[in-house]
């Protein structure tokens, strides 16, 4: 029991997607039957950890800060997971989604189709109309993260989450929100923060948040999903990457 999240957490650990390509294998996930709960386990991890950045923090910290940091980001996914399986909130999945599982089922019990041309282009069309309903908020979401990464003044974060600062670790997450970025690209961010004091963990509390808590990502998912489930993921993540935060400036 349990077992299901940890394999999709680590399923998106060791694929290499930022949150742009993990929300269309999110979508595909329910769409084919995949309880929301897991799938959730690996939208949530598949930003957070990737084999760039492990590699990265490995020569910039250390095997000890790497495999804390991996554990902490399959963890907040596990949970996560798990907690919104819980919730059973699967009616606040769009019904475009789920009727796509319907489909799929009521097809394969009326006839077991070779795979064939025919085959492929039921596929494919199915496909493009996923896409053409997610693409505008794609491009909408990755859009407001560039206008803002552009604009956000230089020395912002370290006036503000320095060392000292006792909210400084939730003040980094609303910090983040605005902004998009995968995991590796936002890692130098992460270096120059705590090469001019910021402590370790308020700085890895801004970069999960970057990848995982972007305001591009609440406008991607929230076509394929309710306001009351997108939020609820919110919470749930962010209360994970707070606690991490304080933890990690704790014991480093």
């Amino acid at each position: 029991y349990g077992f299901d999240y940890l394999l999709a957490s680590l399923f998106g650990a060791v694929t290499p997607f930022c949150t742009c390509s993990s929300i269309p294998l999110f979508i595909g996930f329910i769409g084919a039957g995949i309880p929301l709960g897991v799938t959730f386990a690996f939208l949530i991890t598949s930003p957070l950890i990737n084999e760039i950045a492990v590699a990265m923090f490995i020569g910039l910290f250390g095997w000890r800060v790497t495999a804390m940091y991996v554990s902490a980001g399959l963890i907040i996914g596990m949970v996560g997971g798990y907690l919104i399986s819980r919730l059973k909130l699967e009616r606040y999945v769009e019904g475009y989604i789920m009727r796509i599982d319907k489909k799929e089922k009521h097809e394969s019990v009326q006839k077991q189709k070779p795979f064939s041309v025919s085959v492929l282009q039921d596929a494919l069309h199915e496909s493009w109309s996923i896409t053409r309903k997610v693409a505008p908020y794609v491009l909408l979401g990755v859009g407001v993260g560039a206008v803002i990464h552009g604009y956000v003044p230089e020395g912002l974060f370290e006036k503000y989450v320095g060392e000292g600062n006792i909210f400084a670790v939730p003040l980094a997450v609303v910090l983040a929100v605005p902004l998009y970025a995968s995991a590796h690209s936002i890692f130098p961010v992460v270096d120059s923060l705590v090469t001019k004091g910021v402590p370790l963990g308020t700085a890895l509390a801004f970069m999960m948040a970057t990848v995982g808590l972007s305001l591009p990502e609440a406008l991607i998912l929230r076509r394929a999903i309710k306001m009351p489930l997108l939020l609820t993921f919110f919470g749930i993540v962010t209360v994970g990457i707070v606690l991490i935060g304080y933890i990690f400036n704790l014991v480093l």
